[in-house]
């Protein structure tokens, strides 16, 4: 679906609009109504369930959005968090340099000097987005983060945090003091990170305020070994660095095996990153073709990387691939520059003798941009009874806002039963809606859209007595329209294993 019509629906349908709308919306900032609301927490519990279920030391906090200054000093934030943005000094409006370059350089400018961008805007006699003149500035680097005056006096300064990843690196000691103690030692942030775009756009793929789930595992660089062997033959669509030097535009087949063997990857990257193109792959349901691992170059990786692949899907709104997540190998980065910035030490001590400063592998997600991601892959508009068509947000059931949609057939005479296995259904934890508005046809149309997997139906038999179908309902599944008759004390039993979230297992 284009990026319009998709808007659209998604804005019709209560999922999301623009924050402060009726003010003529907030650049860069998005509300999420029912549905979405509904949606986006079924994202971080399947993240949560997949991810933490690795390990029984990996484990959930919720720490504060505000850092003091020191903090994003030490992590090198307020020297390295920039994006090279140029000024039209005719008309005086500031845009990122990259979506000036967008189709001159459609991989980015990751790892090229100001130098060498001005001299691309000159060869590409780039104009100005907004009033057409040729000029435009010599690219400054812009600091991303918000600031603010921080205690009474406003002589302090603090940070909403630009990455939910500074956090966990804070919570380490503690974690470590809390814990059992061991390596690896795992520390996951669902929440809040705010970064002053120049240019937000592209909806939930360029915000300034968004939500991360990112898992910080902290490990003995010595001692990491992992169940290779579960993922080891995984068919992996790799686009590496140096594959892109020497001209390829679509990705290789390469397994974990290949990638370590070959001395690519170490196992333990070769592993986590298997699991994490399986959660997109089998978890989020996006097809294997549609996805690939783009490995960045020396140039191009975040200043504190080792290792970054980012994990893409080609997206139909957007009009490419487009980054979902990733998974970084930070080394001992994060906790050396704060252990000098704190004077503390942070090295802790190894099982088998003498200390070790951890190093970090970070699997990040991009909470609002899956969840784009999920529209652009699965609503879809099929055709229906003759010329016409019905769009079907072919989520997986277990990701689906809402559950299952109960109806009164006739709302005077069945109300009441309908409404009665809703609330019964919602009491051991299967989201039920009610809707008795329109015709049953009406009905599944607006379930349809809102990706609801299965709808129940109370009708005459449900509640004669002396028909055959005394006591059951008619289910419909949303994908293949089909319809069966379930007694009603069976319900919930039937609908709940597709509803559970899939778990990490060999595969």
């Amino acid at each position: 679906m284009k990026y319009d019509p998709l808007f659209a629906l998604l804005r019709r349908r209560g999922v999301l609009w623009p924050a402060a709308e009726i003010y003529g919306g907030a650049s860069g900032l998005f509300d999420y109504g029912p549905l979405g609301t509904a949606l986006k927490r079924r994202l971080e519990d399947a993240w949560r369930a997949w991810f933490l279920g690795l390990s029984e030391d990996y484990h959930w906090i919720e720490p504060a959005e505000i850092l003091p200054e020191a903090v994003v000093r030490a992590s090198g934030h307020l020297e390295n968090f920039t994006d090279p943005e140029v000024t039209c000094g005719k008309c005086g409006h500031s845009f990122r340099a990259d979506v000036v370059l967008e189709k001159v350089r459609p991989n980015g400018i990751d790892g090229l000097s100001p130098t060498a961008i001005a001299a691309l805007l000159r060869e590409a006699g780039s104009l100005c987005p907004h009033c057409g003149n040729d000029a435009l500035s010599v690219p400054r680097p812009f600091n991303l983060m918000f600031g603010l005056d921080f205690g009474p006096t406003g002589r302090e300064r603090a940070y909403l945090r630009p990455e939910t990843a500074q956090s966990s690196f804070l919570a380490f000691a503690r974690m470590w003091e809390v814990g059992r103690r061991a390596l690896p030692l795992g520390v996951a942030v669902i929440g809040r990170a705010y970064r002053n775009e120049i240019a937000p756009r592209q909806a939930l793929f360029r915000m300034r305020a968004f939500t991360q789930a990112e898992l910080q595992i902290f490990f003995d660089p010595g001692a990491f070994e992992m169940p290779l062997a579960e993922v080891a033959d995984l068919p992996l669509p790799i686009l590496s660095a140096a594959d892109r030097e020497r001209g390829a535009e679509g990705p290789t087949s390469r397994t974990p095996r290949e990638l370590v063997d070959g001395g690519s990857l170490p196992g333990f990257y070769a592993y986590h990153l298997a699991i994490s193109y399986r959660f997109y792959r089998d978890v989020l349901g996006y097809p294997a073709a549609s996805l690939r691992l783009l490995e960045k170059s020396d140039a191009e990786r975040a200043f504190y990387n080792k290792i970054q692949f980012d994990i893409e899907a080609h997206l139909e709104s957007l009009g490419g691939f487009k980054e979902l997540g990733a998974v970084h190998y930070r080394g001992d980065y994060d906790l050396g520059r704060h252990a000098e910035g704190s004077q503390k030490d942070l090295s802790v001590a190894k099982q088998a003798g003498g200390r070790v400063l951890p190093h970090v592998l970070e699997l990040t997600f991009g909470v609002d941009r899956n969840l784009w991601a999920l529209a652009d892959r699965h609503l879809v508009v099929e055709p229906a009874a003759g010329d016409e068509t019905r769009t079907v947000w072919k989520l997986p059931p277990y990701l689906a806002p809402v559950a299952v949609g109960v109806f009164p057939l006739l709302k005077k005479e069945h109300a009441g039963k309908a409404r009665e296995i809703a609330r019964t259904l919602g009491q051991v934890g299967i989201a039920a809606e009610y809707d008795a508005v329109g015709s049953i046809g009406k009905r599944y149309a607006r379930m349809d859209e809102a990706g609801v997997p299965y709808c129940i139906t109370v009708d005459g038999e449900t509640l004669d007595p002396t028909h055959p179908n005394h006591g059951t309902v008619t289910v419909r599944d949303r994908d293949s329209k089909s319809q069966r008759r379930v007694a009603v004390p069976e319900l919930a039993g039937q609908l709940a294993p597709g509803l559970l979230f899939p778990r990490v297992g060999p595969g």
